[in-house]
């Protein structure tokens, strides 16, 4: 499947990627990439801190026209741009709000593409720093020839280290992973 330019794969795969290329091509035609893209950043971040937010996109048993109204009232107190707003009146009309992380990553894969970066996700067991995470994606760029956009995520089961998804490369430097490889060394 191509869509959006010559942007393929498992990036528009789905109905969350077939919402993001929607939204994409939108805000591509209005010159609105990143203005769509901060706001559904801090959605993001809104989903990861509001338990409210979360049961509003998740619930089964908010009506559709209660959360129209919710969404519209969190849209304008969020400040999101216009577009994004309506995209989300749209999700909550068609039922579609539980999908809206999966449709944010998809966004931004596709920006990412669209810009020619790469996109790693990054599981680390502590928050990193803007000057780690800034060095990280210079590393990884010396690794990939593109620029690397990084989605931190925290894993504190993974005691230390990072775990970086990199397209389909993984590199494991956790040290729950190295501990296991130690006990599995010591067994045999």
């Amino acid at each position: 499947m191509e869509n959006s330019g010559g942007i393929q794969g498992n990036i528009t795969a789905g109905l969350a990627g077939r919402y993001a290329v929607a939204l994409f091509d939108l805000a591509r035609e209005s010159n609105q990439i990143d203005a769509v893209a901060a706001s559904l950043s801090a959605l993001r971040a809104g989903l990861t801190e509001s338990a409210d937010l979360r049961t509003l996109t998740q619930s089964p048993v908010i009506s559709r026209a209660d959360a129209e109204k919710a969404i519209d009232a969190v849209a304008r107190a969020m400040k999101l741009d216009t577009l994004t707003a309506k995209f989300l009146g749209v999700l909550a009309e068609n039922r579609r709000l539980a999908e809206l992380p999966a449709m944010i990553d998809a966004y931004d894969a596709i920006v990412a593409a669209h810009r020619g970066e790469v996109t790693a996700q990054v599981t680390s067991a502590h928050p990193l720093s803007a000057a780690q995470l800034k060095e990280l994606a210079a590393n990884l760029k010396t690794r990939v020839g593109r620029d690397v956009q990084i989605q931190a995520h925290l894993d504190p089961a993974i005691l230390g280290g990072l775990v970086v998804q990199l397209g389909s490369q993984l590199i494991d430097g956790s040290i729950r992973t190295r501990l296991n490889s130690f006990a599995q060394a010591m067994k045999g």
